[in-house]
């Protein structure tokens, strides 16, 4: 026995791990002693690229056994080996980082990465095991191998060792409640979460159980799409394919490499929590990444791989590190270059992608000052215009070039699409400067408002759809940035050059002394008896009046939003309709028109009321609820109440029409 003493302990940071605190989940073991295997095979590497060592390398490899009736694991590989000298300063003075001075050795050299930033990892096996014995053999000439073992406690012994292959050896032996680990099922599954994209071939029983290549690590110029997409689905299995990915590569001033995918986003994905997978050196650390990547990034999905984000430190510490801070900036300037990239070359794309990349790119322009500036001439809409595509009426964008730090101006490729046609806002202001100068209309439902968007389009008038779900609080947002703009929605009221103004031919009946308009606007408010209801007359402009709505609900802009906040606070999912809204009945259609004689016509009963003005009544309610129905959906008392009394006007009607 060449020597026996006590592990070399600095209380303050290894007390924890002796005691079994380092890690919460045991499983952790594998991964961190796998690391030391690969970190030992790429040392080895190094030195003979220095030229200190000559020797052949053989082929890297990482071997796994286990023995079931031994209850050992073993990690085995053929990397630098350790001398006696080195066991005791890098094993027993266990508050020693070997990796650290070894990078700091070699820094020159960076072909090679070393993993060993997880500092204590060795120690983790002994969270499993009963005892841990490391049998090594240096690389280095004349070297003798030596074999540690330490049953958990401080003592420790260190002898001679048969050993004639270099590398290193790690047994663990391990304790009762933890032989799950010697199930090869459960180590195959241990090594595709943590070491799959180790770059050294990991084996168990005699099959490599590690995809080994990291994507992420290659340039673009290497991958194609094919590549990017087989590794999405290698992720992410079962899931549509992605709309478009970003590749992530910089080792200036901080190193980051990763490949981000926008994915296609249902209503159960959960927009707050990342599915982005976190990696130090190709070795995965988890599966969220919430303090690294800005929140409107969130959605995204894939790899991100840098050695400059702390691992052991607090939420909170990592959210104020400035370098993860400018880590997240990075990231967010890329996906801005990534998207305007894509609008550039391939506009028809884009637009296909917009349903899904708009409620990250709103979402982002809401919350990320720079990020706005980037994407805001790539915020487009629906519009209801038929637009011809010519490059010239494209708006150009600014793409990053790849020499460096200048910008160069681009005119997007010109789409061959027939419809539906997008534009962003800045378009719509200048194409409809002479129309309605800094106006807006827009459309949030494109069912329930079609009337209101039908009688815009009659009138040459441009509306936008802002049906998304985030366009609630975007439109908010473009007020604020545009402040000389007016937002109106369709329904809010309706635009001077949608009526007709001129009057000047309407009748005065000599009985009453009142215009067809006030006939009609009493009659509605006698039949319907609705305090807060505002009801005006008006005749909308169209060649085609028996094409435009009897009558339609308008909701005032203020006091609908109003509402929506009020819904937005109490965590409602629709705001209450308002008590308080207008039904424009439109005098020149000619149902309206025909309600007035009907309304006068017939013999009074002894219930003061003719027929005639009964079906009357029925018809403003009829005619009401239609309007209703145009604007919002009924509840199951309200739907009860309209079938009945439509079922009362076609009776009516038809016993009239039968007598």
């Amino acid at each position: 026995m060449l020597e026996t003493g006590n592990i070399s302990i600095h209380t303050e940071n290894i007390f924890p791990i002796i005691k079994k605190w380092l890690y919460s989940d045991h499983e952790i073991f594998l991964r961190e002693l796998i690391s030391n295997a690969v970190d030992a095979i790429q040392k080895l590497k190094m030195v003979s690229h220095a030229g200190e060592f000559s020797g052949d390398l053989g082929e890297p490899a990482i071997q796994i056994t286990l023995d079931k009736e031994q209850k050992t694991l073993s990690i085995s590989d053929n990397g630098i080996g350790m001398t006696a000298e080195e066991v005791k300063k890098y094993i027993t003075q266990v508050a020693f980082s070997s990796a650290e001075e070894f990078v700091q050795k070699y820094k020159s050299n960076q072909d090679q990465q070393i993993i060993g930033h997880f500092g204590l990892g060795f120690y983790s096996s002994f969270m499993v095991s009963s005892r841990v014995e490391v049998d090594t053999l240096s690389y280095r000439e004349g070297a003798e191998a030596v074999h540690w073992s330490c049953d958990g406690s401080t003592a420790f012994q260190l002898e001679s060792s048969p050993r004639t292959t270099r590398g290193t050896t790690v047994t663990l032996t391990l304790q009762e409640e933890e032989l799950e680990y010697l199930e090869v099922p459960r180590i195959r599954q241990l090594v595709k979460t943590y070491c799959d994209f180790m770059p050294v071939p990991i084996q168990l029983d005699g099959e490599q159980v590690n995809r080994q290549k990291a994507p992420w690590k290659d340039a673009p110029s290497n991958l194609t799409s094919e590549d990017y997409l087989e590794f999405y689905r290698y992720l992410y299995p079962f899931q549509e394919d992605p709309l478009l990915w970003v590749h992530l590569n910089t080792d200036y001033p901080f190193i980051v490499n990763g490949i981000l995918y926008f994915p296609k986003l249902r209503p159960e994905v959960d927009v707050t929590k990342s599915q982005i997978k976190l990696f130090c050196n190709q070795v995965f650390v988890s599966d969220h990444c919430e303090e690294v990547v800005p929140k409107f990034l969130l959605p995204m999905r894939g790899v991100i791989d840098s050695t400059d984000i702390p691992l052991n430190v607090s939420r909170s510490f990592l959210q104020n590190d400035r370098t993860v801070r400018r880590i997240a900036d990075y990231i967010a300037k890329k996906v801005g270059d990534r998207l305007k990239e894509l609008y550039r070359d391939d506009r028809e794309a884009f637009i296909r992608s917009w349903q899904d990349l708009g409620t990250f790119v709103k979402f982002g322009a809401l919350n990320d000052e720079k990020f706005k500036k980037q994407v805001e001439d790539l915020i487009i809409f629906r519009t209801t215009a038929n637009l011809t595509t010519s490059s010239a009426e494209m708006p150009a964008v600014e793409v990053q070039s790849e020499g460096g730090d200048a910008w160069e101006t681009v005119t997007p490729a010109a789409s061959s699409s027939g419809g539906p046609f997008y534009t962003n806002l800045k378009e719509y202001l200048e194409r409809n400067k002479a129309h309605h100068e800094n106006r807006v209309f827009y459309c949030t439902e494109e069912v329930n408002q079609s009337s209101y968007v039908q009688l815009h389009k009659n009138q040459g008038i441009e509306v936008l759809f802002m049906d998304a779900f985030i366009d609630t609080h975007f439109v908010s947002f473009l007020e604020r940035e545009y402040t000389d703009v007016k937002f109106s929605r369709v329904d809010a009221d309706l635009d001077d050059t949608l009526i007709e103004k001129d009057k000047t031919g309407e009748i005065v009946d000599p009985k009453t002394n009142k215009t067809r308009s006030e006939q009609i606007q009493e009659l509605f408010q006698k039949a319907l008896n609705k305090p807060k209801l505002t009801i005006r007359t008006e005749a909308l402009k169209s060649d085609n009046p028996q094409g435009t709505p009897p009558a339609m609900v308008l909701l005032p802009e203020t006091l609908r939003r109003l509402q929506e906040m009020t819904a937005l606070m109490r965590q409602e999912q629709l705001a209450q309709f308002p008590d308080e809204h207008t039904l424009l009945v439109n005098t020149a259609h000619p149902l309206i028109q025909n309600l007035t004689s009907l309304s006068q016509g017939g013999i009074i009963q002894g219930s003061g009321e003719s027929p005639s003005g009964e079906l009357a009544n029925l018809i403003c309610q009829h005619v009401y609820d239609l309007a209703l129905m145009a604007q919002k959906g009924f509840d199951a008392e309200g739907m009860q109440t309209f079938v009945e009394r439509s079922n009362q006007v076609l009776t009516r009607l038809t016993e009239r029409a039968a007598g």
